[in-house]
């Protein structure tokens, strides 16, 4: 077996790579020991553990959670649970410490570590330091080995929301977990709350033998569209592999974007927190920002990245943070970590007031824009060409340029970005405009930069 820790894997916000040339039992076991020393570091004591469907899942998680009872660290087993049931139990346990071991929407050979310890979820600096941790870690001598405690909290996950969260009527939905893991809750806690559930591959399936579980992605939410056409269901919601995202399709068949999701939320909570700060990610809409405003808060443009959002999330208490990719943190009557079913009970509770609840999401404000465009390159690659684009890129009609992540050139019409992905080697590219000639023009503007800089490149677009 590989004794190598591949840098690769390293990711901005969690650890991610394929299984078994990247990832594999040494890797976990090795991963396990370095965090169980920053756990002792820290006065943690325990951590949870939790596991996605994937084949190579419950393998990572025996090698990882020995690495940490080696380590002295003992660990709570939540065993096949989506990835915010791991959040939840680490505020349950309240060491605010855990790991998911997940592939999220990547592909089946894929898998990863999603971190938290003492309640801050790990990114950046935190993960090189893990590296390093890692290269030269033994089992320390002298300290009793840590136990593992199997704990089954589906049951209560699905009480807690159940209890806080109340529908006005009962609603008929449908939701399609794409064989990922939110399948083992999703159907149970949207019937808890009162609906009639209609289930599109919710088994648990780590080869995704359906569609890929990303409703970022169009291409995976036609299912959905299809049944809710045919069907008497009023609203669709679907999952990525992982359940820490949701994706919304209307009756009619619109896919409602994360970014339009998070002008009903913000306007819901600004009328009980009142002036509060909204925090979004670089890929969202000029209309987020611009609802958010009339509706008397305050909007934050942030990086991409679940971790990265919910440190900002920390620093400023703001009651709402979300992303264009559909992670969505609840401060405000929630814990503040990322849960794509939570995210579905929340957009249930508003939509059940209304006898049209399509209309009501229709209705939110949208520019004409594109879903996320991805440019494949080789590993590596992406974050050095989108730093070239921040140095030498031209964007001649912009009147202002963002670089917080990537480069956001903002026009009195619309915007257009390009950023380095952390989580796969492709520049992700998204555009939105008033007009269909505005975005095309904005296109233009990108694509001349784009191939300024890279001649006969192959663009999504």
């Amino acid at each position: 077996m590989s004794d190598t820790l591949p840098a690769a894997v390293f990711k901005a916000y969690d650890i991610r790579g394929t299984v078994p040339d990247q990832l594999n039992d040494f890797f976990a076991h090795r991963l396990g020991l370095a965090l169980a020393a920053l756990a002792r570091q820290e006065g943690v004591r325990s951590l949870v553990v939790g596991h996605d469907g994937r084949l190579s899942s419950p393998g990572l998680s025996t090698a990882l959670q020995a690495g940490l009872h080696a380590g002295g660290i003992d660990t709570i087993d939540v065993g096949l649970v989506h990835t915010p049931l791991v959040y939840f139990a680490a505020h349950e346990d309240g060491s605010g410490s855990g790991v998911a071991i997940t592939g999220s929407h990547n592909p089946p050979d894929y898998n990863g570590f999603k971190m938290m310890m003492a309640g801050r979820t790990l990114h950046g600096a935190d993960i090189q330091a893990l590296r390093q941790r890692m290269a030269g870690i033994q089992p320390p001598g002298g300290i009793p080995a840590g136990q593992a405690r199997p704990k089954d909290l589906i049951d209560t996950y699905i009480e807690r929301i159940a209890h806080h969260i109340r529908l006005a009527r009962p609603m008929r939905i449908a939701i399609d977990c794409g064989n990922g893991v939110g399948a083992v809750a999703a159907g149970r806690l949207y019937r808890a709350l009162g609906c009639t559930v209609d289930e599109r591959y919710c088994t648990v399936d780590g080869t995704f033998p359906n569609h890929h579980p990303d409703p970022a992605d169009p291409r995976n939410l036609q299912d959905l569209i299809h049944h809710l056409r045919d069907s008497d269901c009023e609203i669709g919601l679907a999952f990525d592999g992982d359940a820490d995202r949701l994706g919304v399709v209307t009756k009619s068949g619109q896919i409602i974007w994360p970014d339009r999701q998070m002008v009903l939320f913000a306007r819901d909570i600004l009328q009980r927190v009142p002036g509060a700060s909204i925090i979004f990610d670089v890929k969202c809409s000029r209309h987020l920002g611009q609802a958010i405003r009339e509706a008397g808060g305050v909007p934050l443009m942030s990086q991409t990245g679940h971790s990265l959002i919910k440190a900002r999330l920390a620093d400023t208490g703001a009651p709402l943070a979300g992303e264009m990719s559909g992670h969505l943190f609840f401060k405000e009557r929630w814990y503040g970590f990322d849960d794509g079913l939570y995210a579905g009970a929340r957009l249930l509770e508003i939509l059940s007031r209304s006898a049209d609840p399509g209309h009501v999401l229709e209705a939110l404000p949208q520019g004409i824009s594109t879903p996320e465009l991805k440019l494949p390159m080789a590993e590596g690659q992406p974050h050095a060409f989108v730093a070239r684009l921040q140095a030498e890129g031209r964007f001649p009609g912009a009147t202002a340029r963002i670089t917080i992540d990537g480069i956001r050139a903002e026009y009195p019409d619309g915007f257009g970005l390009a950023r380095a992905s952390n989580t796969t080697p492709v520049v992700v590219l998204r555009f939105e405009g008033d007009t269909p000639a505005a975005l095309a023009r904005i296109q233009a503007e990108f694509r001349a930069a784009l191939q300024a800089l890279q001649p006969g490149l192959a663009l999504p677009f």
